[in-house]
């Protein structure tokens, strides 16, 4: 991938990193999984400290606290939303993230080359980076304060994330399915204007991603070939289409091959600016509020623990 890995970090290791458990992640699978990782960690001579935030806003303020008190490593075990969370702590700094996946969606995993389906190879790769300095940095997508490590979403998606979040029942991956099927009824293109650094453009869409990687929602590919390490933003715009051939392409995206759609278009920019009314925008899964927004690259912001 790109720029590779980057050397080691330069201050002296001491062996001690903070795990930092999401115990609802992936439907109740967190708490074992956590406590796999952290088992392998010890077992390779790492200091673990595991902490546990009662909810978001706490597991944010233990994140900041570990990174200020000099970890060797922030280890999130959880889905893209706890991976949001670490970043956000350790954007800008030395100190290397770990990813022990335990989410339904797991993207970032996917994007470094950290296992999906293996607690222990998954906690090796920080092991590696920890004591072998085997980290490499990937590029953020900044918006406002807020960083995202994969996807900016707007648009069709962003409304599913909108009414999937409001459905009570029923709980899990079904919600999104089905919030899916109740947008495919009444969503129609949206009026975007977009900033691409110095170019200006306006045109109706069914939804504008920018893409710091390639992929959100557990694989599904809506800005294939986008690399966390070169510096860019991808940004993708679907342009108008029917209830059928919206229904038609969201299949697609698992491979990639909706790029063949004649309203694919496919832009590159360090800095973008996105303007719609009536939509909001969400990254890594998170909301990050309503339009217009505007997204820039930190090119090497944040250190992982990478395959």
């Amino acid at each position: 991938m790109g720029a590779g890995y980057a050397p080691a970090v330069t201050r002296p290791s001491t062996g001690a990193v903070t795990v930092l458990v999401n115990p609802v992640a992936g439907g109740g699978r967190g708490l074992p999984i956590g406590a796999a990782a952290t088992e392998r960690l010890r077992a390779s001579g790492l200091h673990v400290q595991r902490l546990q935030g009662r909810d978001g806003a706490q597991a944010a303020d233990l994140a900041h606290a570990a990174v200020a008190e000099g970890t060797d490593a922030l280890v999130v075990v959880g889905g893209d939303g706890m991976v949001h969370l670490g970043a956000q702590a350790l954007a800008g700094t030395e100190t290397p993230l770990g990813v022990v996946p335990a989410g339904t969606g797991n993207d970032v995993a996917r994007m470094i080359g950290v296992a999906t389906d293996d607690p222990g190879a998954a906690a090796e790769t920080v092991v590696a980076g920890v004591l072998r300095g085997r980290t490499r940095r990937i590029d953020l997508a900044r918006v406002g304060a807020t960083r995202v490590v994969t996807v900016v979403a707007t648009g069709f998606d962003s409304r599913v994330n909108e009414r999937a979040n409001r459905m009570r029942r029923p709980r899990g991956r079904l919600r999104y399915p089905l919030a899916t099927l109740a947008e495919l009824r009444t969503f129609r293109p949206v009026p975007y204007t977009l900033e691409l650094d110095d170019t200006r453009l306006e045109t109706e869409a069914m939804l504008v991603a920018v893409g710091n990687g390639p992929s959100y929602g557990g694989g599904l590919q809506i800005v294939p070939g986008a690399r966390a390490d070169d510096g860019w933003l991808d940004v993708v715009v679907i342009g108008p289409m029917g209830r059928v051939g919206l229904a038609r392409t969201f299949p697609l995206l698992p491979s990639g091959r909706h790029t063949s759609h004649p309203a694919y278009s496919h832009h590159l920019a360090r800095r973008v600016s996105v303007a719609a009314p009536g939509l909001v925008a969400y990254g890594d899964g998170e909301r990050l509020g309503p339009l217009p927004v505007t997204v820039d690259v930190e090119p090497g912001a944040l250190r992982v623990c990478a395959s």
